[in-house]
């Protein structure tokens, strides 16, 4: 039980496998909860949601079935943010007129479903499937709970880590833009005779006209490029 909170804590790793991750949490939920099999369904852009993971084939294609079918525990769960429990699936074929029936054909009696969920944030939801009749005990409901919020919390601390990357990386890019502006304004002020306001303006109006990037049409000024030699206007 520790070996498993530890694995889904680890994940600020530089090669952190989001759907490896993900695929994990099913079979550690399948071998240390008293279920047999357990799958995973996720939000995807642009608002829908996809299986991303399952323990078995079997429960693959019972995900695939709610989400195409729009009914069952997992969307359920995943809708409402909160656990779904069915005791019997024979007495859920009213409720559920699809899946119901087939998870009784592929030999599950009954199913729980957790919400991946932090606060307002619904990431997904954890389906698990029992051959047995009835509701999982509280301690067992508990630990399931425990199991896939480690996880979410995990999704989202790693999630933050990148969208920080990425902020970091779009300053960078942006302080190096300034600098390159910055060293053609004073390259086209020298050249053109001109001071750096009407400079930045000769260099803006150039690189509008050819709907090119400023820091793009800097970099072939401070290049001496060929491609922007009619860009400087003669000194008066």
């Amino acid at each position: 039980m520790a070996t498993t909170f530890v694995a889904l804590a680890d994940t600020l790793t530089a090669d952190f496998d989001v759907g490896g991750y993900l695929q994990m949490l099913t079979e550690r939920c399948a071998e240390v909860l008293d279920v047999e099999q357990a799958g995973l369904i996720a939000a995807a852009p642009p608002g829908g949601l996809e299986v991303v993971a399952a323990s078995s084939e079997r429960v693959r294609l019972l995900e695939v079935l709610q989400l195409e079918s729009g009914e069952g525990p997992c969307p359920d769960a995943y809708d409402g943010g909160r656990r779904i429990a069915c005791a019997d699936l024979s007495q859920a074929r009213e409720r559920w007129p699809r899946f119901a029936p087939a998870a009784l054909a592929a030999g599950f009696c009954s199913v729980l479903a957790i919400p991946m969920r932090r606060g307002d944030q619904v990431l997904g939801a954890v389906g698990l499937f029992a051959r047995r009749t009835g509701e999982p005990s509280e301690p067992q409901a508990l630990l399931g709970q425990a199991l896939v919020d480690v996880a979410t919390i995990g999704l989202l601390n790693q999630r933050t880590i990148a969208e920080r990357e990425v902020l970091v990386g779009q300053l960078q890019t942006a302080l190096t833009s300034r600098i390159l502006i910055e060293q053609a304004k004073g390259v086209i002020a020298e050249r053109s005779g001109t001071g750096m306001e009407e400079a930045f303006r000769i260099l803006r109006g150039y690189a509008r006209s050819r709907r090119r990037k400023l820091a793009e049409v800097a970099q072939d000024v401070i290049d001496r490029s060929s491609c922007v030699t009619d860009l400087f206007p003669d000194p008066t």
